[in-house]
């Protein structure tokens, strides 16, 4: 079995073959996965916020969707991945809570989602498969021998994308 390396809320890493990466609890946290089938090697950030820009304490980059996955994508071409082969999935992004107020403020799993494809299409990482928004938690598990994005939720069970 290959080594599990968990990644913690507002975190990042990246393995090579055979290791696979887990992130635990995404509700409107929204779980960026990279991925380099050429050399088999893994991203994944759990960001909580959209924009670094809007916060003052922003000195954890893994934290936001603008410099998190600028941050995901150097450490792994540091590690050999080759950056026109980099592919993203997306999973996370929940309204886990229902608010009288629909002010666009509190629909934090909405704006991760949207800040999140904007950073990748900045960067021409093309989205190849994604399981964002709904109301319920995810972990997920990211293997970089195949590049399949296993995700769990509960009551809503199992899947691969």
């Amino acid at each position: 079995m290959a080594d599990l390396i968990k990644v913690g809320m507002a975190d990042l890493n990246t393995v090579c073959f055979p290791g696979v990466l887990t992130t635990l609890g995404l509700g409107s946290c929204v779980g960026i996965c990279l991925y380099d089938s050429t050399t088999k090697i893994a991203g994944m950030a759990h960001i909580m916020l959209p924009s670094s820009q809007q916060i003052k304490n922003n000195s954890n980059i893994a934290k936001f969707a603008d410099t998190g996955i600028v941050k995901l994508l150097e450490d792994m071409l540091q590690i050999g991945a080759k950056r026109n082969k980099i592919v993203a999935k997306l999973a996370g992004g929940a309204q886990m809570f229902n608010f009288n107020d629909s002010s666009d403020i509190m629909r934090i799993g909405a704006r991760n989602v949207s800040a999140t494809k904007e950073s990748l299409k900045a960067l021409n990482i093309p989205i190849i498969a994604e399981d964002t928004g709904g109301n319920y938690g995810r972990t997920i598990e990211l293997y970089s021998d195949s590049g399949i994005l296993l995700i769990k939720t509960i009551g809503y069970g199992t899947k691969q994308i």
